[in-house]
C-alpha cells in the first residue's frame, strides 16, 4: 500500500514539471519578442542590409510567422526534443549539439561546487552547534552570512589574483592546459581522464576546476552552516542526547547522532542549492572562461539567438526539475511523516 502511494507521489511530482516548463517558455519567449530591434539584424552585425536579404533570413529562421505560429511550432518540436537550430553563426546547427558539448564542463563544475559548499557547510557548521554560545558559534554564524553576500565574479577574481598572479599556484580560466589531449567520454574531464588512465590531463583538469569550483562552493556553503547549525542545537538539546551522555557514550559518537537526527531538512537544501549552483555557474564561467552552458548562454544572448537561449533554459529548466524530483523521493523515503 505504502509503495502505491509512492508511485503516486512520484507520478504526481513528475507531471508538475510540465506547467513548469510550459510557464518557463512561455515567459522566455515573451520575454525575447518585446526586446526592440531585429535579432537577424543583430546576428548579421549590420545595420543596413537589402529588404529582400532580410526577408530571405527572417523567412529561414521562420520569424517571419505571427508570434502565436512561432510559439507552438517549437512547443512541438520540443516535444518531439527538438531544441530548435541556431541562428547566430554557424546558422541553422542543432542547438542540442552545443547543450551535449557544453553541459557536462557546466555539470563538473556543479557538482565539485556542491561537494565543497556541502563540505564547509556541515563543517562549519557542526562546530558552531558544538560551541554554541562560544567566539567559536559566533565565528561560525558570521562566516554563514559573510560568505552568503559575497558577489560570484568579484569573488572569483580575488581568488585569481591571489592563486593565480601572486602565488602562481593554479590556472585561472579553461578546463585543461594547452596542449593536453584528452579522450573524453562522458565529457567529465575527471572522470575522463581517471577513465582513459591520462593521469596528465587528471592532474591539469583537478587544478583547473579548483578555484571556479571553490568560488561557488564558499558562497552558497552559508546557508548550509546555518541550517546545520540551527538544527544541530534543537537535536542536541533532545532527551535522546542526554541518554546517551548517561551512557557515557563518546562525544564524537554524539555528534554523528545528532548531525543524521539534523540531515533530513539539510537534503531539500541540497537539492535547491544544486539548482542555484547551476545559476551561479553563469557567473563563474563567465569569470574563468569556463566552456559550459553559463558562457554559451551569454554569447547567444549577445546575439539574440532565441533558438538557443530558449533551448538552454528548457534544457537547465528539465534538469532542476528531475533534480527536484529526486530530492523530494529521496526526502519522502528518509522521513516517514512525508504524507503521499
Amino acid at each position: 500500500m505504502a509503495s502505491r502511494g509512492l508511485g503516486r507521489y512520484i507520478v504526481i511530482r513528475a507531471l508538475l514539471i510540465v506547467p513548469m516548463i510550459l510557464i518557463l517558455y512561455t515567459v522566455v519567449f515573451i520575454f525575447l519578442r518585446v526586446l526592440p530591434g531585429n535579432p537577424v539584424m543583430a546576428v548579421v552585425g549590420a545595420k543596413n542590409i537589402p529588404p529582400e536579404q532580410l526577408k530571405a533570413l527572417e523567412h529561414m529562421a521562420g520569424l517571419d510567422k505571427p508570434y502565436w505560429v512561432q510559439y507552438f511550432d517549437y512547443l512541438v518540436k520540443l516535444l518531439h526534443g527538438d531544441f530548435g537550430v541556431t541562428l547566430a553563426f554557424p546558422m541553422g546547427k542543432p542547438v542540442w549539439e552545443y547543450i551535449a558539448l557544453r553541459f557536462p564542463a557546466t555539470l563538473e563544475l556543479t557538482i565539485w561546487g556542491f561537494f565543497f559548499s556541502v563540505l564547509f557547510g556541515i563543517l562549519t557548521g557542526v562546530t558552531g552547534a558544538i560551541k554554541k554560545g562560544s567566539k567559536v558559534d559566533t565565528s561560525m554564524r558570521f562566516y554563514s552570512i559573510f560568505v552568503y553576500t559575497l558577489f560570484i565574479p568579484w569573488f572569483g577574481m580575488m581568488l585569481q589574483y591571489l592563486f593565480g598572479v601572486v602565488l602562481h599556484a593554479l590556472p585561472t580560466s579553461g578546463r585543461i592546459d594547452p596542449g593536453l589531449h584528452l579522450h573524453t567520454i562522458t565529457g567529465l574531464y575527471i572522470l575522463d581522464s581517471i577513465i582513459t588512465g591520462n593521469w596528465s590531463a587528471f592532474v591539469s583538469s583537478i587544478r583547473h576546476i579548483i578555484l571556479p569550483s571553490l568560488t561557488l562552493g564558499i558562497v552558497l556553503s552559508g546557508a548550509y552552516t546555518r541550517l546545520v547549525r540551527n538544527n544541530m542545537v534543537d537535536v542536541l538539546s533532545q532527551d535522546f542526547i542526554r541518554s546517551y551522555h548517561a551512557r557515557g557514550v563518546t562525544g564524537w559518537k554524539i555528534t554523528w547522532y545528532a548531525l543524521k537526527n539534523a540531515f533530513i531538512p539539510v537534503i531539500t537544501l541540497m537539492g535547491l542549492q544544486f539548482a542555484i549552483l547551476l545559476g551561479g555557474a553563469v557567473l563563474t564561467e563567465t569569470t574563468f572562461s569556463w566552456p559550459g552552458m553559463g558562457t554559451f548562454l551569454m554569447e547567444r544572448i549577445d546575439y539574440r539567438d532565441y533558438s538557443s537561449i530558449q533551448g538552454t533554459v528548457i534544457f537547465i529548466a528539465i534538469f532542476i526539475g528531475v533534480i527536484s524530483l529526486i530530492v523530494d523521493i529521496v526526502y519522502a523515503l528518509l522521513d516517514p511523516r512525508v504524507k503521499y
